[in-house]
């Protein structure tokens, strides 16, 4: 059944990327992992480094899973296409954009 608005309904989104300054929101989603179905979302910089990203962002939070190795954390994807980080290359250098989706395998 549809629903008819009694007014125009327009509104700002509240996470648009000028609203977090030099941060942005990335998602995290770790493929085929029964203990996380959806993707997590974090609030990181855009000059973050991806090793830093992964060691103080990603590993704590798949941490929480007693079968995740760090050490087996492969097949980086951003959003469907492959991705093949550099450590030291930025969020940002890497085309990791506000709201981007990254998703791996381990």
């Amino acid at each position: 059944m549809a629903v008819k608005a009694l007014y125009d309904y327009e509104f700002p989104s509240a996470d648009r990327a000028e609203n977090f300054g030099d941060d942005q929101l990335v998602y995290v989603h770790w493929d085929g992992n029964p203990l996380f179905c959806s993707a997590a979302c974090f609030r990181v910089p855009k000059a973050m480094p991806f090793g830093e990203f992964v060691a103080g962002v990603v590993a704590p939070w798949a941490g929480s899973d007693p079968d995740f190795d760090a050490a087996a954390v492969a097949g980086w994807r951003l959003f469907d296409e492959p991705l093949q980080p550099a450590d030291d290359a930025s969020l940002a250098d890497l085309g990791i954009g506000h709201k981007a989706l990254l998703h791996f395998s381990a």
